[in-house]
């Protein structure tokens, strides 16, 4: 699944699930742009990507910001000339009871983590559609596919990556253009880190491969579905749960 001479820009790099597929991107050939508020953090994994033989820059990006969305996606094009591969994966939890979640809460998290997506799509689509040819993976959750109570703001803007998904899908089908989601389900990251040790046992009992997933384990599908091993698929939801939601 080599990734020679493709380009790709990672939302949300800067740990986690952002930071294993932009190495794993890396790893695969492409040249990787890496954004995230973490100017700091961007910087040292450029440095470790470069150092073990990869090539990758850093573009501070707060993609809540839609002028630094334009402004650091311009900035890709202009250092590498073409954005190929494009990885929504940006997002925040504010979580909270319906009742008592405040429409800040609500618009935060609406903002990074679904309408950040449609922005990023709208400034990378010119160039895959003129060298017809590029892969937009979204980063759903299963908690977009199935729900959670006290995250009624998380659960809808992972949702809506999921509608958007399928609609971008049928847009630029024509033009050679993917457009896919990953659904991780419970992935060890600093997102979940805060979790009770109850909680976790718990989830763990709910998933049939017995263990939390990893980073790399998400990172595999979004370099599968980056690749033209994919080639075939697009609209699809894939799923990174070790079981925990079927069918």
């Amino acid at each position: 699944m080599s990734l020679s001479g493709r380009v790709a820009l990672v939302t949300g790099a800067s740990q986690g699930i952002g930071r294993a597929c932009a190495v794993r991107l890396a790893a695969s050939g492409a040249t990787v742009a890496l954004a995230s508020r973490n100017q700091s953090n961007l910087n040292e994994l450029a440095g470790q990507v470069n150092a073990s033989g990869g090539k990758a820059a850093a573009f501070p990006m707060d993609v809540a910001d839609e002028e630094q969305i334009k402004n650091g996606c311009k900035a890709v094009i202009g250092q590498f000339g073409k954005i190929d591969i494009l990885v929504n994966n940006a997002g925040i939890t504010r979580d909270q009871l319906v009742m008592r979640m405040k429409r800040a809460d609500w618009d935060a998290v609406l903002n990074t983590n679904l309408t950040s997506a449609y922005l990023c799509i709208q400034q990378a689509i010119g160039s895959m559609l003129k060298q017809r040819w590029g892969r937009i993976i979204n980063v759903t959750s299963i908690f977009g596919q199935m729900g959670q109570a006290g995250q009624a703001n998380y659960a809808a803007s992972k949702a809506g990556l999921i509608g958007l998904t399928m609609a971008i899908a049928r847009e630029v089908a024509s033009r050679n253009i993917t457009c896919n989601a990953v659904a991780p389900g419970f992935i060890e990251t600093a997102m979940t880190s805060g979790f009770t040790e109850e909680f976790r046992q718990n989830a763990v009992k709910m998933i049939p491969l017995g263990r939390v997933g990893t980073p790399g384990d998400v990172a595999s599908a979004v370099e599968f579905l980056s690749s033209d091993a994919s080639s075939y698929i697009t609209g699809h939801v894939l799923n990174v749960n070790g079981g925990m939601l079927m069918g």
